[in-house]
């Protein structure tokens, strides 16, 4: 049973209006509760858990009126806001920030234009999800406002009352905000989905708000520098948001062993996962690590072939709906979490699964 702790007092507080420095509409006055989203865009079109990111703003309550803010450069950024202005029917309005100085989502611009952002539109709230995107930014903001952010929340229970995991998800922390103004949280996406009918049901469009670019000052110049980005072309899923979940652990011995688990995955269609040893024996990516220090995945199922189960990888799966374990040992930590498991041979049960299992339509 989750341990649940409860500190600090009821925060009130109340916001004048401003004036915008946006160019083609300017904020209407804030209501009590007001909420920032920050986005995440890419070929045009918003990120899955952006729209959770809205799914948990909207638990803040009823009259939240919710923005997005999106920053990019050139057509991209422009085609995104336009299909957030009418993906979510919670979307209040889009801000887009378009500008050479986002090209790239480098932490120090984009905090100095959350800065901006909340300077002038008195946000009771400022939320991103918790991944590497929100993780980057949303402290670096905070530290600039003065304010110190709730992370990885996984409920809300109130403007200012919101629960995390702690002790590696295994014990629940109920925190009351008690700081300033803006209550700046990171959310964990798999905790909020988004149902069917609220994605793609907006029939009429939010207002998109243009930043003035003059109002980025040289102060906007980075120290850090955009070097590249790599990631593999691959037809499966995401990782984030895929329904199954296939994950390998130090077991698999070789990175030609954990082919296995990958061509386990194309015929269930589903995404490839790792543990940290996996990671760190070189047997794949870093960006197929599930765990603490990893992704944060809850699939309806997630079948794990030669993981242990340590503490810190259970913190990053220990929420998927259906857990099936394959291990040879009968006392694997793993077997504790798990829906089913059997006590085997991976090497043995996996070609015997690819040989069974019919070929994806």
């Amino acid at each position: 049973m989750a341990a649940r702790l409860l500190r600090g007092k009821a925060l009130t507080n109340l916001f004048a209006p401003s004036s915008s420095p946006f160019s083609k509409s300017s904020f209407s006055v804030q209501r009590l509760i007001s909420t920032l989203v920050l986005g995440e865009h890419e070929g045009g079109s918003i990120k899955a858990q952006s729209l959770s990111a809205v799914v948990a703003a909207k638990l803040l309550g009823e009259d939240n009126s919710i923005s997005m803010l999106l920053a990019g450069s050139g057509p991209s950024v422009q085609e995104a806001a336009t299909h957030a202005a009418s993906c979510h029917s919670s979307i209040s309005q889009v801000i887009v920030a378009d500008s050479d100085k986002f090209t790239y989502p480098v932490a120090e611009p984009w905090a100095k234009l959350v800065q901006l952002i909340q300077q002038k539109g008195g946000y009771s709230h400022i939320m991103a999800t918790s991944g590497s995107f929100g993780k980057n930014i949303l402290p670096r903001a905070a530290a600039l406002l003065d304010v110190s952010p709730i992370t990885d929340v996984i409920e809300i229970s109130g403007p200012q009352l919101f629960v995390r995991p702690i002790y590696a998800g295994n014990a629940l922390c109920t925190v009351r905000y008690t700081g300033s103004a803006p209550c700046m949280l990171t959310v964990r996406s798999t905790s909020f989905p988004v149902p069917l009918t609220s994605a793609n049901s907006k029939s009429d469009a939010a207002p998109i708000s243009q930043v003035d670019p003059s109002t980025f000052g040289e102060d906007m110049v980075c120290k850090s520098k955009y070097l590249n980005h790599t990631s593999q072309d691959s037809e499966r899923p995401d990782l984030g948001n895929a329904r199954i979940v296939v994950t390998g652990g130090r077991a698999l011995k070789s990175a030609e062993n954990f082919k296995m688990i990958e061509k386990l995955a194309e015929k269930l269609g589903a995404a490839v996962g790792a543990t940290r040893a996996a990671v760190d024996a070189g047997f794949v990516p870093n960006e197929l690590q599930v765990g603490q220090t990893g992704k944060i995945v809850a699939p309806e199922l997630y079948m794990a072939f030669g993981v242990s189960g340590a503490i810190q990888h259970l913190a990053g799966m220990r929420d998927s709906k259906v857990i099936v374990a394959v291990n040879k040992d009968a006392d694997a930590p793993i077997f504790q979490v798990a829906d089913y498991g059997l006590v085997g041979d991976l090497f043995e049960v996996i070609p015997e699964l690819l040989e069974k299992l019919p070929e994806k339509k």
